[in-house]
């Protein structure tokens, strides 16, 4: 049972959320997954009878509202954070491509998604949730509340044609290492249909560089012209090395000195969170913050 405090704290969020939508109020209704008549109802203050728990629970999820006492994360200006914020505004400000192939657990995905929170016309996509070709599509056009029903040409389309007409769109492709190859190949299209009108920013593990340059090397159609949209380059955020860990161990301490309260043993916690090969684990760091406060 969604509660009328939880319901509230929803359409808070969802009132920062519409300042950052550049569209109409129907389109940010799509964006929702609910229609305008009912995003109009809860803009002017009805919060019974108008979704079903199921609605405020998907719209709780798209804007990440707590549902729980779970503890909320404050951001940390760490290497990988200005790293990936520094390249994610070049790429909207000028509409143009590129891909970080990185270590995982060091902050990219957090990165990503606290940019698409906070600024206009950027759809966060969490590619391991849309793999094909149809739910990749249909999932980019609704973060920009582009109708996503009908025939998948048409969807497509009005895509197309929406993102051109949209201030520096951007589109930040996470986890993109697990889309199939159909959904590659769109992408592809995607990009040769919004050249110089929108951005794009690929984010991937070594999985993600393995994937592309094996698919290059068997001559595998699309993955080059891909690649080479996406500027020939495999960025990197933390370098290899102890240089790497002694940069991730300081990551690690900004981002417990942001989220501790006052007094709180960082070092110990730090020590938690490191793994065998003596990295720490952002994870991990979630966890015993938890503990902490």
């Amino acid at each position: 049972m969604i509660t009328t405090e939880l319901k509230k704290r929803i359409i808070e969020e969802m009132a920062r959320d519409r300042g950052n939508f550049s569209g109409s109020d129907a389109k940010y209704a799509v964006s929702l997954g609910i229609n305008n008549a009912q995003y109009s109802r809860i803009k002017n203050g009805e919060t019974e009878r108008v979704l079903s728990d199921a609605n405020w629970i998907t719209i709780a999820r798209k804007l990440d509202v707590k549902l729980t006492d779970r503890v909320d994360w404050k951001v940390a200006n760490t290497p990988v954070y200005q790293f990936v914020t520094a390249q994610l505004e070049i790429c909207q400000r000028d509409s143009m491509s590129a891909m970080i192939c990185d270590l995982s657990d060091i902050g990219k995905t957090f990165t990503a998604k606290h940019y698409a929170r906070t600024h206009k016309n950027v759809a966060y996509i969490d590619c391991s949730q849309v793999k094909t070709k149809q739910k990749l599509i249909r999932q980019i056009a609704k973060e920009f509340g582009v109708g996503t029903n009908g025939k998948y040409a048409d969807v497509y389309e009005d895509l197309v044609f929406y993102l051109k007409t949209l201030p520096t769109p951007l589109i930040i492709l996470d986890e993109a290492g697990d889309l199939q190859y159909d959904a590659f190949l769109e992408v592809k299209a995607l990009w040769n249909a919004t050249e110089m009108a929108c951005g794009y920013y690929m984010m991937g593990a070594d999985g993600l560089q393995e994937k592309m340059r094996r698919a290059i090397n068997n001559r595998k159609v699309g993955y080059t012209e891909l690649f080479s949209r996406f500027g020939k380059r495999f960025g990197k955020a933390i370098p290899d090395g102890d240089e790497g860990k002694k940069i991730l161990q300081a990551t690690a301490l900004m981002i417990i000195k942001a989220n501790t309260p006052d007094g709180a043993n960082v070092n110990k916690i730090l020590r938690e969170t490191l793994g065998e090969d003596s990295v720490p684990s952002l994870r991990r760091i979630y966890k015993e913050l938890a503990k902490a406060n």
